[in-house]
């Protein structure tokens, strides 16, 4: 039986020195069940940096309050990089942490990630935060997941203004921009601002939001001169959805065939993103399937709306606990060019979005 740590009684401030001593007096493959209020996600990475000793943690169950964990202490690192695997946690979360993580180091120091799928937003995030300190590189990518070494090579330009992201768009390849956009946006929290930095007001970007987010959100340019415009993005509370239907609430499973449940609750997390959507590439137009998850899977709500077009369709059928049912299929419908995320035509060469 391993060691345990409950850190719910003790500050926050103090969660770093107790979890080090109670990991430096465990052996190599021993335990600690840790039970906390907060991630420890940060902590762990900290450890095995300072420690130069890798550690593997896993989540009794990574969506539940107060957090359960189960650390076990490995082989010292002999030179290489401390690992974080975020395929268990919620994109929030994954987000959250990483930054936390990159926020922490220093010059020349950096961690491998494992994710499920590649984690190029998080790279245009980081480098439109703290500037070209980033060394980003890809050490596997496929079915088993996505590793990336990813290293800061000197201290951060960061700011301490308040906002949860930024993205300086003008680095990001055109076509990736939408979807990094909306894929991070739907993570903030409400009352979180996202700012955007753009050779210009982003107008028709503006006009996109407005059909997908309704008046659930706040456009203010703090910035404007030539080359460079910032907006701040505040996600408000639930203003409707826009005329294009997109919203959660909206997004209903009208005219679509269900073919099949696809009950995941016995699968790791990172296997149950990889069937999801899968079966979702296989849907043919008006089918669809009920997803079966043991809680409920709105991240992966938001990563659909991110990377997907129009036609796709979301309906909550069952919301209990340990058992979530949702409808996850395909229109053959196929809506305006605003609603799929693209420009009008007349002009696409100019606008940054």
């Amino acid at each position: 039986m391993g060691k345990e740590l409950d850190l719910r009684e003790h500050p926050e401030d103090e969660y770093r020195r107790r979890l080090f001593d109670m990991l430096s007096e465990t052996d190599v493959g021993e335990t600690v069940d840790v039970v906390v209020d907060d991630d420890l996600d940060p902590h762990l990475v900290r450890y095995q940096i300072e420690h130069d000793r890798n550690l593997e943690w896993t989540y009794a169950d990574p969506d539940e309050e107060p957090r359960e964990l189960t650390v076990t202490r490995e082989d010292p690192l002999d030179g290489d990089l401390g690992t974080i695997d975020v395929r268990d946690l919620k994109p929030q979360r994954r987000h959250e942490a990483l930054l936390a993580i990159f926020d922490e180091l220093g010059a020349d120091e950096g961690f491998v990630l494992i994710n499920d799928h590649d984690p190029k937003p998080l790279y245009h995030e980081l480098r439109s935060m703290h500037g070209e300190v980033i060394d980003w590189e890809y050490r596997s990518r496929g079915e088993d997941g996505w590793r990336v070494e990813i290293v800061k090579t000197a201290e951060s330009d960061a700011d301490d203004e308040d906002v949860v992201t930024r993205y300086d768009v003008r680095d990001i390849p055109k076509e990736e921009r939408h979807p990094t956009i909306h894929h991070r946006y739907g993570m903030i929290p409400e009352g979180g601002t996202m700012e955007l930095i753009a050779p210009h007001e982003p107008r028709p970007l503006r006009g996109e939001f407005r059909e997908r987010y309704g008046n659930a959100f706040s456009w203010e340019v703090v910035e404007s001169e030539p080359g460079r415009c910032r907006v701040q993005i505040t996600k408000e509370g639930d203003g409707g959805g826009g005329s294009g239907g997109s919203s959660e609430e909206r997004t209903g499973g009208e005219g679509v065939e269900i073919q099949e449940e696809l009950d995941v609750r016995d699968l790791p997390p990172a296997q149950r993103h990889e069937q999801i959507f899968a079966a979702y590439d296989d849907l043919e137009g008006g089918t669809g399937f009920v997803l079966v998850n043991d809680h409920d899977p709105k991240p992966l709500y938001h990563q659909f709306e991110a990377e997907t077009g129009p036609e796709f369709r979301w309906e909550y059928r069952q919301k209990e606990p340990g058992e979530f049912r949702v409808l996850i299929g395909k229109t053959e419908a196929v809506d305006s060019e605003l609603a799929r995320g693209q420009e009008p035509a007349s002009d696409a060469s100019d606008a940054p979005f």
